[in-house]
């Protein structure tokens, strides 16, 4: 009996290994050459000088420029479903922003709280 071939799924399908342990990363450094692009992650917690490196990926340039693209394209359908991400504003840095090192809290101030506003008369 001649089976007709089905054709392949669309896309390409990804194997996961039994034993794959996911990674959280709060924190991203991108290097490069001419031959590649070097993306390290890392995991800064507040109140660490510094964080280590928990996973290395090296992308070839047109790699690396499918890749912003892919993530371009998935945080614009992520935003239209979830709604805008906002960044902290100013030029601090977003590592700087998140993540320097705790502080304790103002001492209470010494004066006390304005009184309200009279209201306005008629």
């Amino acid at each position: 009996m001649n089976v007709p071939k089905q054709p392949p799924a669309p896309g390409f399908n990804m194997e996961m290994p039994e034993d794959l342990q996911p990674v959280y990363s709060n924190v991203a450094r991108i290097s490069h050459t001419p031959f590649d692009f070097v993306l390290d992650f890392s995991q800064a917690l507040p109140g660490l000088p510094h964080s280590r490196v928990l996973s290395r990926v090296i992308m070839s340039p047109a790699g690396a420029k499918l890749f912003m693209r892919a993530l371009i394209e998935n945080i614009s359908r992520y935003e239209n479903i979830f709604g805008e991400i906002t960044l902290p504003k100013g030029d601090t840095g977003l590592a700087d922003t998140l993540f320097r090192r705790a502080q304790p809290p103002e001492p209470p101030s010494a004066e006390p709280p304005p009184a309200d506003p009279a209201p306005p008369k008629e």
